[in-house]
């Protein structure tokens, strides 16, 4: 897979507030994503998330390409729902994942998008790990509170071996 990053919430949020303790590592991912020409998507969903804190003008569109949420996004996100519920060995009574970050998932995993920058270590990479591991998924999570590691945004997340 070619290096394409799909930008969660938190990580825009981390991105253009100074005062998150995520912010400078955010900032290091965005520069390193700008100079490498690393395809940044924009999820019609983190749009509406973003909406609600901020005008959506605020932030730098014409770096960002937009992905609107479709039918095969819904089809698979409710697949990615039914298997972490699977793992849980609930039934189809038992609550459901936060549907948001799920939808994202499904998104990056329908597109080829390998990875995703995000802050949200609860649920959007919870939920991610979980799905990879069980082969769900091919999708990585990017965790903000890892510190920048420039290898990351490498679609196996693989180190350069320097000899």
């Amino acid at each position: 897979m070619k290096p394409a990053v799909l930008l969660d919430t938190s990580f825009l949020i981390c991105l253009f507030d100074r005062q998150r303790a995520a912010h400078t590592v955010a900032r290091q991912y965005y520069r390193q994503m700008l100079e490498a020409a690393i395809p940044m998507y924009l999820s019609a969903i983190v749009a509406d998330e973003i909406s609600t804190r901020q005008q959506l003008t605020d932030l730098p569109l014409k770096n960002f390409r937009p992905l609107p949420f479709n039918i095969p996004h819904a089809i698979l996100s409710g697949r990615l729902s039914q298997a972490l519920a699977a793992q849980d060995g609930e039934d189809e009574g038992a609550p459901v994942p936060v549907r948001g970050d799920i939808k994202l998932l499904a998104q990056a995993e329908h597109e080829g998008i390998p990875l995703i920058l995000t802050e949200d270590a609860n649920t959007l990479y919870h939920y991610g790990e979980r799905l990879r591991l069980a082969g769900q998924s091919q999708v990585r999570t990017v965790l903000l509170s890892h510190g920048y590691a420039p290898e990351a945004l490498r679609p196996d997340g693989q180190r350069s071996l320097d000899f």
